[in-house]
Parts: structure tokens; sequence; C-alpha cells
């Protein structure tokens, strides 16, 4: 074969892709810890500015109309048939061990102590998280915030600040509702679907509001873990939502912009069950909740 149509394959030999693996892991444990000091900068940033004139009001307004407002309907949704199946799953369970009038307090407790904040949080990251992304990062690729920074406002405390405040105050409001919405679902299908002992079908409304309210697994402490919760979980949501709107480059156009929104889900969810087990297990374990 001639030299010119000779074909040179280099490939990485065994002995090379150990550093070459070295590298990549490298490369990614600094940008992880790179990633974890910038949002570290912007949390401390937007707590600077929580209290710092001026207000911007008409901004978080919009965003209460945004975060809470117009999430209703889907967190109604979400939250009818999450109570919906738990009443299912919950009642075929507890006939097994023949404690079926207990699913009342079973869906309650469910609802109130861990899925409500959970959930809905979910639901938010993904709508609200998302599309605070793609708004800021169409503003990065448009150098529209660049704009606010030359004249001499600050982006963080006319963009960020208004969103953080909005989610960690409509979050908590949010999982409140969806919560009593849960448990109406469970109740509607109890009382109206549910194939009970004897051929009968649904059981007593007044029987599971009586143990809805008289249940025992949860109580003030759990109420307000949940509130803690939720409202941690907007302040994770409105947090990476900015950060990766922010961090989207000028130029990589709308597919950063994609990429970002991506990311901003995915993070998201992450971040929320994890601080979902840290509240639970300083609840339980340090405060003796």
């Amino acid at each position: 074969m001639p030299d010119s149509l000779a074909v040179t394959s280099r490939r990485p030999t065994v002995r090379g892709l150990p550093r070459a693996f070295a590298t990549r892991l490298g490369a990614s444990i600094l940008g992880g810890l790179r990633s974890i000091g910038s949002v570290t900068l912007l949390i401390l940033s937007t707590l600077r500015y929580l209290f710092a004139r001026p207000f911007f009001i008409s901004n978080l307004f919009d965003q209460f109309q945004r975060v809470g407002v117009q999430s209703l309907p889907v967190v109604t949704i979400n939250s009818l048939f999450v109570g919906m199946v738990l009443a299912l799953q919950g009642y075929h369970q507890l006939k097994h061990l023949g404690s079926e009038g207990l699913l009342g307090a079973f869906v309650s407790t469910a609802v109130v102590k861990e899925l409500g904040a959970v959930l809905t949080a979910f639901v938010l990251s993904g709508r609200i998280g998302a599309a605070i992304t793609a708004e800021l990062g169409t503003m990065k690729v448009t150098e529209q915030i660049d704009a606010i920074e030359a004249m001499g406002a600050s982006p963080v405390q006319y963009l960020v600040v208004p969103r953080f405040i909005a989610c960690a105050i409509m979050l908590p409001i949010l999982t409140t509702f969806a919560n009593a919405i849960a448990i109406v679902g469970g109740y509607l299908l109890a009382t109206s679907a549910l194939s009970l002992s004897g051929g009968r079908t649904g059981m007593s409304g007044e029987f599971f509001w009586h143990m809805v309210t008289s249940a025992r697994g949860f109580g003030t402490e759990d109420v307000l873990t949940g509130i803690v919760k939720s409202s941690t979980f907007g302040m994770i949501i409105a947090t990476i939502g900015c950060y990766m709107g922010f961090t989207v480059a000028p130029a990589s156009g709308a597919e950063g912009v994609g990429k970002a929104t991506t990311a901003c889900a995915v993070m998201s969810l992450v971040l929320i069950l994890i601080a979902d087990f840290l509240i639970e297990f300083i609840g339980h374990e340090v405060l003796g909740f």
C-alpha cells in the first residue's frame, strides 16, 4: 500500500488509559467544586440584597403570580391523582392486614409527612425552575443582563431576589394546598370507587374524615417540618434556576439555553431529595421530632 494511502490509527494504549481517566475525573471534580463555589457566592449575594433598597416590588408580585397563581392548576391535578393513587394502593395493602379502616389516617399521614412537599417541589422544579433558567439564559445570550449591569443595577438584586423570595414563600402555600387536595382525592376514591367487603362500594365519608382528623401518625411538628421543607425546596429551585441561567455562554445560543434548562431540572430534583433527607435526619435524629 502506498504511503499516501496508508491510514495511521492512533489509539490510546492500555498504559495511557489511567492517565486519561484521571484527567477526566480531575476535571469533573474541579468543575463540580467550581460550581459549588459559584452557587454559594450566588446565595450569599442574594442574601446580601434581600433587604437592600430598591425592592423592585412590581417584579416581586409578578413572580408571586407566576410561581403561585399560575401553578395552581397543575398542582391541583397532580395532588388530586396522588391522593387517589395513595388511597387505592393503601386500601389494598391495609386490607391484607384487616386494617382498611385506617385508610384516612394512612393517606393524610403519607401526604403531610412526605409526599405533599416533595411532589409539589418536583412539579415546580420542572415548571418554575426550568422557566427561570430559560428566561435568564435567553437574557444572557441576548446580552440583556450585561445591559442591566451597564445601567448600574445589580442583576442579582433585580432578577434573582424576587424569584428567590417568591419561591421561598409560595412553595409552602402551594404545599399546604396540595396536601388538602390530595386528602380530598383520597376521600373521593375511598367513598365512591373502592370495593369493600360484603359487596359494598365506598366507605363512609364520615368515618374517613374521622380517621384523618384523629390520625396519630403526624402532629404539629410534622406540619412545621413540611413548611420548612417546602420553603427550602423553593430556595433550591430559585437558586439553581438562576445559576444555570447566568452560566449560559452568550455564544451558545438556543442550544446552550436548552442544555442549561435540562441541567437545571436534573440538578434541582437531586438537590431536593438530598435536602429532604437532611431535614428529616436532623428533625428525627438530632432534634428528636
